[in-house]
């Protein structure tokens, strides 16, 4: 334990001589380091080379700088954790009250009563310790707060952003997507990848849980499942491969949902395979919407072992898959009244004939309506591929 270091302020230099030998005990066992100075001036000095300094014991009526000048100076430094204690004689009434209003921790009147200053410095100690303490929690926190906010950098600079992703196919396809995270880092992600000359891969997941955890387990299922897709693997054989390696690293039982499809940018075929996501739904080039039927699997990194299957569907020129997590269907607003699936779907009818960029901006644009001042409790993320040709 570090001692308290106190700096005595006094013009008299046998106050120096009465405090060293009262307190001699406490400074033998550390509890206590003493310093000395004749004057506000010196004191300055002094606390300018040991920044450290917790107490200052100090006479109101001293040469050069008296001890409520010397206060106003040590206001000037902002620190909360560093306590006054004023002396001056009992009928200097007048100017003690002036320290107190002035900011002082306490006063002592002379002839110092030692035992009563030894309270006193006990009381100032327990609140330097309270202020020191909180300090420490509080840049804790900001800390915490400014690698949340890196974290949540570093998370979006994950997801691919380059839109349109595929430049050579802009004839024939339209790809893109967005994620808005309820906090500094989320666990939803979308990605998509060139698996051959034909083929392009699409994914889009929700991570269990929230916060750093969470994003952790985003980035290392986004890299099995990337890595595994390129290998080019069916949709199926890819999240089942997934779900037994991220079942043998799961921590506290966390999982993701998954929607992985390979789409062909020649025919327009679709093979997919859902693990435990929500459906995607199809917006037709004739403006109905219909929800893509899939199989039932489990999520990914819940239950090693397990096999899932394949589903395929087309796209017609014209048509597009709107993919998204739960945080679009599942937003609430002040009323406590849930988005939904029905109005989701009724909000895509709408939206014929719109890019994808302009069809996810203006879906969301659609939940954040309807969630009004509601706080986000999810992250919001969407994906839209259209054929185009």
């Amino acid at each position: 334990m570090n001692p308290v270091k106190i700096l005595s302020v006094d013009d008299e230099i046998d106050l120096e001589l009465l405090l060293t030998q009262y307190f001699r005990r406490k400074i033998r066992k550390g509890e206590y380091e003493f310093y000395f100075a004749h004057n506000g001036l010196e004191a300055l000095s002094i606390l300018l080379k040991h920044k450290d300094i917790d107490i200052i014991l100090s006479d109101i009526n001293m040469p050069e700088m008296d001890g409520l000048t010397l206060l106003t100076k040590v206001n000037e430094m902002h620190n909360p954790a560093l306590k006054c204690i004023m002396v001056s004689a009992y009928g200097d009434m007048g100017n003690i009250r002036q320290a107190m209003n002035g900011g002082a921790f306490d006063f002592a009147t002379k002839p110092i009563d030692l035992e009563d200053l030894e309270r006193t410095i006990d009381k100032a100690v327990e609140q330097i310790s309270y202020i020191k303490n909180s300090m420490e929690e509080h840049n804790q926190l900001e800390s915490l707060k400014t690698e949340l906010t890196v974290a949540g950098e570093i998370q979006q600079a994950i997801l691919p952003s380059i839109f349109p992703p595929f430049p050579e196919y802009d004839d024939v396809m339209d790809l893109a997507a967005l994620m808005t995270p309820a906090k500094n880092v989320g666990g939803d992600f979308y990605d998509f990848f060139r698996i051959d000359q034909d083929r392009i891969g699409v994914v889009i997941a929700d991570v269990s849980g929230k916060g750093i955890p969470a994003a952790i387990f985003m980035a290392v299922s986004r890299t099995l499942i990337r890595t595994i897709g390129l290998q080019n693997v069916s949709p199926g054989t890819c999240l089942t491969k997934s779900n037994d390696l991220l079942c043998q690293e799961s921590v506290n039982s966390m999982f993701v949902t998954v929607f992985y499809a390979i789409y062909n940018v020649k025919t327009g075929e679709l093979s997919y395979c859902n693990g435990g996501h929500n459906a995607p739904y199809i917006l037709r080039a004739d403006g109905s919407v219909e929800l893509l039927l899939t199989s039932i699997n489990c999520m990914v990194g819940a239950v090693e072992g397990i096999n899932f299957a394949n589903d395929t569907a087309q796209l017609g020129i014209g048509d597009t898959l709107v993919m998204f997590t739960d945080g679009v269907n599942e937003a609430f607003n002040t009323s406590n009244e849930e988005y939904g699936d029905e109005r989701l779907q009724q909000s895509l009818a709408t939206l014929k004939g719109k890019n994808c960029r302009e069809l996810i901006e203006a879906q969301l644009a659609n939940v954040k309506a309807f969630a009004g001042d509601a706080a986000q409790s999810d992250d919001i993320t969407l994906m839209a591929l259209q054929r185009r040709s």
